[in-house]
């Protein structure tokens, strides 16, 4: 099945194809550095990092780009309130970012430009709109003018004639228009400013990405995704400002995520109720965190409990310990087996690797597992589909690996099973920090290791029926203990 994906402006999944065959370019709207990031960037980032991560894993060349807005009236109101320039506040909360995102497991984006870098391009594209005749200056302010392009509203499926000015724009009475958005703003004192045809000042908002999302992807794209928040003014805005140049469509897909809310409360900075991305991961482990929020599609809301990803961790817990044990093993065989390298993860080795276990049962258990995962992320990225059939996937190795504890089954078919594990989860972005951080706690007390004894010793006389019942008496004796064969010894372990 091809991949698909909700578009945003035509209401409905469309097929992903390409402007060129093989290679997709995304821009994905950043943050603004004036703030530690929160939850619910962390959900825009989390989904974004997995919709490139799964597109390499299908095969494509991405170019991802992620932007910085380093310069905004509340980057300059804090920089007022601490005394210090913007420059500052925004390098401050630049760094901080980039020390959350590698916590959280984010990976870079390819180009990370920031707004600040790039006011150049921004007053040549302003140059084209006036030339257009689609925007005019008043007092070194410069605006778009919106009915000067008649699909305005055609992303946000709002009407102009019922439009009212959008968030951050400001009523002015020098606009022809309440409707008409700045892209450049005179300067005002205390504020930084560059120089420009029209006189000191600073771009606007939304002038920035088409400036950079074109500079770096062309002037038409793949991918221009965000959250749903951004679709008007900001997304309606950019459309209006490129499409007016280059009478060309921006992006091909416009792809938005549903906003997060704390229980039943809108999340939101000026309410005082935000939950940063930092203090989550002091509590949190930071796969837990990702397995909660892709659990709910991209495309829905999301209500934000933080007793619920104890739930999550226990769920995640289960299959990275399946991959540890699945590497000691390998270990144990003499590197006979062993897990991939990060960079080999895609569907073709994936595949290759299923199709290379030789028990029948578990080649076909494995085989339905990653058809169902991938399904589901062909069809608009649907992660809970995916994360449960990871779950299934788990389940059918564990059970495996008791059937390889009896002697019944085969070690180098549990590793291979445990490779395309590995490899899934790494598509969706799991498995790369503190792998050992849910290591299974060590049951220690007189009567297990009397029964320990025992089953080496029936093990021994290759009395494997006794051996199997005291293996699982063991197992019924508490929840989700299990007997683990060391280099050093048996043990009885309990997986959280």
């Amino acid at each position: 099945m091809a991949l698909r994906i909700f578009n945003t402006m035509a209401r409905t999944k469309e097929e992903l194809t390409p402007l060129v065959p093989g290679e997709v370019r995304i821009y994905s709207c950043g943050v603004t550095p004036y703030d530690q990031s929160h939850i619910g960037h962390a959900r825009m980032l989390l989904i974004f990092d997995t919709v490139v991560r799964y597109l390499r894993f299908k095969g494509f060349k991405v170019r991802f780009v992620r932007n910085f807005t380093d310069v905004d009236d509340k980057i300059i109101r804090r920089a007022q309130r601490e005394g210090v320039p913007a420059a500052e506040v925004s390098e401050r909360y630049i760094a901080a970012f980039h020390e959350d995102m590698a916590a959280l497991g984010v990976a870079p984006a390819d180009v990370e430009p920031k707004a600040t870098e790039h006011v150049p391009q921004m007053i040549a594209l302003i140059e084209r709109l006036l030339a257009r005749g689609v925007a005019y200056v008043v007092d070194g302010d410069v605006y778009f003018e919106v009915r000067r392009f008649p699909p305005y509203g055609r992303l946000s499926r709002k009407n102009l004639d019922d439009l009212v000015a959008g968030a951050r724009v400001e009523v002015d009475e020098r606009k022809r228009d309440p409707r008409d958005f700045a892209l450049w703003k005179s300067t005002k004192p205390g504020e930084p400013a560059w120089e420009s045809p029209w006189g000191p000042g600073r771009p606007g908002w939304h002038i920035e990405c088409s400036a950079m999302s074109t500079l770096y992807l062309g002037e038409t794209f793949d991918i221009h995704g965000g959250g749903d928040d951004l679709v008007f003014p900001h997304h309606e805005c950019e459309i209006a400002q490129s499409e007016a140049v280059t009478d060309r469509p921006l992006a091909r897909v416009w792809m938005h995520n549903g906003m997060v809310n704390l229980g039943a409360e809108k999340m939101s900075k000026s309410l005082g109720n935000t939950l940063t991305i930092k203090s989550l991961l002091e509590r949190h482990h930071p796969d837990a965190v990702r397995r909660y929020l892709l659990a709910t599609h991209y495309r829905n809301p999301l209500e934000f409990w933080e007793a619920r990803i104890h739930e999550s961790r226990l769920a995640i817990g289960k299959l990275r310990n399946l991959v540890i044990d699945g590497s000691r093993r390998a270990d144990r065989l003499e590197k006979r087996v062993r897990l991939p390298a990060e960079s080999d993860i895609s569907e073709a080795s994936v595949r290759a690797r299923a199709e290379g276990i030789a028990d029948v049962v578990l080649r076909d258990q494995v085989g339905h597992s990653l058809a169902v995962l991938v399904a589901g992320m062909d069809d608009d990225f649907n992660t809970p589909q995916a994360l449960a059939a990871l779950a299934d996937l788990g389940g059918h190795l564990s059970r495996y690996r008791d059937v390889v504890d009896a002697r019944q089954g085969s070690a180098v078919d549990f590793i291979t099973g445990i490779e395309v594990l590995w490899r899934l989860g790494c598509a969706m972005g799991f498995f790369y920090k503190q792998i050992d951080i849910f290591e299974p706690t060590i049951i220690e007390n007189a009567q297990v290791d009397a029964l320990l004894a025992e089953r080496e010793d029936a093990r021994k006389r290759k009395d494997w029926k006794r051996a199997d019942e005291i293996r699982d008496q063991i197992h019924a004796m508490g929840r989700n203990w299990r007997i683990e064969d060391t280099p050093h010894g048996p043990r009885v372990v309990q997986e959280h």
